[in-house]
């Protein structure tokens, strides 16, 4: 699913407030239950033109979740090559710190990030990012190398979603994540037991 081509046409300023706004209608509503037809009159445009970009609801949807998507690797940036052990946990730990900052100051972003970043399990560009990571601390010796790295990549992947939706939750409830205990968790994951 992804807009018609038509959307892609459209000026990119108005691409982005009709984004913005379904962002804001699904983030307030919530994924199932956002009304289309409010989405539509939010997004300031007539059923006909919003038929036009999209092919329904859904179509939307999964249009804004890649939006997210793209939102949140674009403040967590590219992995690259560290330098060592002290700048791959620095480089990680920075990339997971502008991370939340952005989801603190971006309501709408942080009330989609949990079914963005689950669409976005199998995407190219998330487990890209994933296996990069991962092959960068096996060259350094920070990540085990007796697990194949598209298995470890996934198997952090994993990792990772389960503690971002413990970490989204405990945002949403005013708090603040002991993300040590994140650390710690990866570390016993990419630490071999031989």
């Amino acid at each position: 699913m992804s807009p018609l081509p038509r959307f892609h046409r459209l000026p990119a300023e108005r691409r982005s407030a009709i984004l913005a706004a379904a962002r804001a209608q699904f983030a307030a509503h919530g994924p199932e239950a956002a009304s289309y037809n409010k989405i539509i009159e939010a997004a300031r445009i007539s059923k006909t033109a919003a038929y036009q970009y999209f092919d329904g609801r859904e179509d939307l949807l999964a249009a804004v979740l890649d939006d997210v998507l793209e939102r949140l690797l674009g403040v967590l940036g590219p992995w690259t090559p560290a330098a060592g052990e002290k700048e791959f946990w620095a480089q990680l730990e920075a990339g997971t710190a502008a991370l939340a900052a952005h989801l603190d100051s971006h309501p709408d972003d942080l009330a989609l990030a949990d079914p963005a970043a689950r669409r976005a399990a199998g995407a190219a560009a998330w487990t890209g990012w994933y296996e990069t990571l991962v092959r960068d601390g096996q060259r350094l010796g920070v990540i085990r190398t007796d697990i194949e790295p598209p298995l470890l990549a996934a198997a952090t992947a994993a990792v990772l979603r389960a503690a971002d939706t413990w970490a989204l939750a405990a945002l949403r409830d005013g708090g603040s994540p002991d993300t040590g205990q994140v650390w710690r968790l990866l570390r016993g994951l990419w630490t071999s037991t031989d």
